[in-house]
């Protein structure tokens, strides 16, 4: 009795522990689809689990930088989802890429025209978003989500050196070293593309010649296998001979 007293209040801590942090691992984050080095542009993912078992996700609203504005943020077509861009006047106009800019992405918004991110689901919303600043190490975002219960949650608390996560962290994106060219996840030009078939080309170049060494090398082996082999099978041939012998001279 003791001893399955002891279990149960094993697992009912457990489960405790499980249902704390649960929390704290499904919250709104962001990440880049492949890199974002600073200066150039990048394609991010917001991605938004649904935390109640009750009621979908029916809204997100996804608030820019003010510190290191970005002039550009194109969303991705979702399925049973519309995306809205809002843009605002700068109080200082950007330079980017030798034009002045003077007014940036204040915020981007998602709303359902659908079910939503129902209970057990979560969703990715995509943004093409550039030009990424050249001095700063990250960009702050912060998210409020919206039921349809009409509860909100905002995730707005940015995290602080040497202290724990806080319950409602804002995405955080972090950017890489600047690229050459400065297009980080964007499109390709025509001399990229032109480089890559060239890579393509000599890829395919290289592996024939590597099939036709293989195919060589397969050739010589079999011929080294079958050689032993057929020393092998000679010499017992032989041994086998010489012990016949000595037994019919024995008899």
């Amino acid at each position: 009795m003791k001893a399955s007293r002891l279990a149960a209040a094993a697992a009912v801590a457990g489960s405790a522990v499980l249902v704390l942090s649960g929390p704290a691992f499904a919250h709104v984050s962001v990440s880049p689809e492949g890199t974002a080095a600073k200066g150039g542009y990048a394609t991010v993912d917001f991605k938004v689990p649904n935390e109640r078992d009750d009621a979908s996700t029916t809204k997100l609203e996804v608030a820019f930088p003010t510190d290191h504005p970005l002039a550009s943020a194109m969303p991705e077509p979702i399925p049973g989802w519309t995306a809205q861009v809002t843009k605002a006047k700068l109080a200082k106009p950007l330079t980017v890429h030798g034009q002045q800019i003077s007014e940036a992405v204040s915020k981007v918004t998602w709303t359902a025209s659908g079910k939503g991110i129902e209970p057990g689901y979560f969703q990715k919303f995509p943004l093409s978003v550039g030009p990424l600043p050249e001095d700063a190490d990250e960009l702050v975002f912060k998210a409020i989500q919206t039921y349809s219960n009409k509860e909100v949650v905002r995730w707005i608390e940015v995290q602080q050196d040497g202290q724990e996560e806080p319950e409602n962290p804002a995405p955080v994106l972090q950017l890489s070293a600047a690229s050459d060219d400065h297009h980080g996840g964007g499109a390709k030009g025509a001399s990229d593309d032109s480089d890559d078939a060239d890579d393509a080309k000599t890829a395919h170049t290289g592996a024939e010649a590597s099939g036709t060494d293989s195919d060589d090398g397969g050739t010589d082996t079999t011929a080294r296998v079958l050689g032993v082999a057929g020393i092998v099978v000679g010499a017992a041939g032989v041994a086998y001979g010489v012990f016949a012998g000595r037994r019919r001279s024995e008899a």
